[in-house]
């Protein structure tokens, strides 16, 4: 892992993503989650939004279709793919996502720490609509020694 000691706080990837509106309602009915918002854009309109909107975990399906791929970035940190675990992730959204809109997203490499057995990786995406941020997305995942 002596590389990726050396690229800490340095970009791993970034990528660009349409998001369509295909996507959010099968990534709300992924989640079982039946808000119109999601699937209305007559009822999201109502509500004072533009279109439907993206649901709260969407960003997962952004990283899925246009992001680093897993196995690519276990390649990149080195890990041992049977070992790695997701340890955890959140959101912070900063504005509305709806379909149609243009994503450009950087993946950074916040840290690592070794903690006894494991080695703990902090992964930061950023998601832009022009220059306008609009989510912000951390991860931890886990490689077991």
């Amino acid at each position: 892992m002596s590389d990726a000691a050396e690229i800490t706080g340095k970009e791993l990837a970034s990528f660009t993503h349409t998001v369509e509106r295909g996507k959010i309602r099968e990534m709300a009915l992924a989640i079982g989650d039946d808000n119109p918002l999601y699937s209305d854009p007559e009822y999201a309109g109502e509500q004072g939004y533009r279109d439907i909107i993206a649901p709260p975990t969407f960003g997962i399906c952004i990283d899925l279709w246009s992001g680093l791929d897993f196995i690519s970035l276990c390649r990149r940190l080195q890990l041992n793919l049977v070992k790695v675990l997701h340890g955890e992730q959140e959101y912070c959204y900063h504005g509305e996502i709806y379909p149609g809109d243009e994503l450009k997203a950087t993946c950074l490499l916040k840290n690592i720490t070794d903690k006894g057995k494991m080695r703990v990786i902090s992964l930061e995406t950023r998601y832009y609509r022009t220059n306008e941020l609009v989510l912000v997305a951390r991860t931890t995942i886990i490689e077991r020694k």
